[in-house]
């Protein structure tokens, strides 16, 4: 009998072989889209600010608004979240969701405290720079 080694060499191509192209293609698609939006972005700022009509002390109170009442509504969110964990946890005797309930639902009332102290006084800053 002859000693004869089997060798299990695969030459079948990856299975995914369709996946690398497109996603070649996708990185360059998404690279290309962003790079015009950009620019668009920066034509179109420089065309609105060349008319020399800009407020920026109604822009920095609207933003700030809009700011103030985005981390509002997440750490209400949070704190909502956290009081079903706690509630959660009290139902089930689950220490961990108690743990966890409490933590969310203080991170949620300190993000809140956080928009209404903090939002302000970056507010004046920046219409005093301005």
């Amino acid at each position: 009998m002859e000693n004869s080694t089997v060798s299990a060499v695969s030459t079948t191509a990856p299975k995914h072989r369709w996946l690398t192209k497109g996603s070649k293609f996708a990185k360059k698609a998404v690279l290309s889209l962003t790079t015009l939006c950009c620019m668009a972005a920066m034509c179109g700022t420089t065309a609105f600010a060349a008319t020399g009509e800009v407020d920026t002390s109604s822009f920095i109170t609207t933003a700030c608004t809009v700011l103030k009442s985005v981390i509002c509504l997440i750490g209400g969110g949070v704190g909502v979240w956290g009081v079903v964990n706690l509630l959660e946890g009290y139902g089930n005797d689950n220490p961990g969701a108690k743990s966890q309930g409490m933590k969310q639902l203080m991170s949620g009332l300190g993000l809140i405290l956080l928009a209404i102290v903090l939002v302000p006084v970056l507010q004046n800053m920046m219409t005093g720079a301005v």
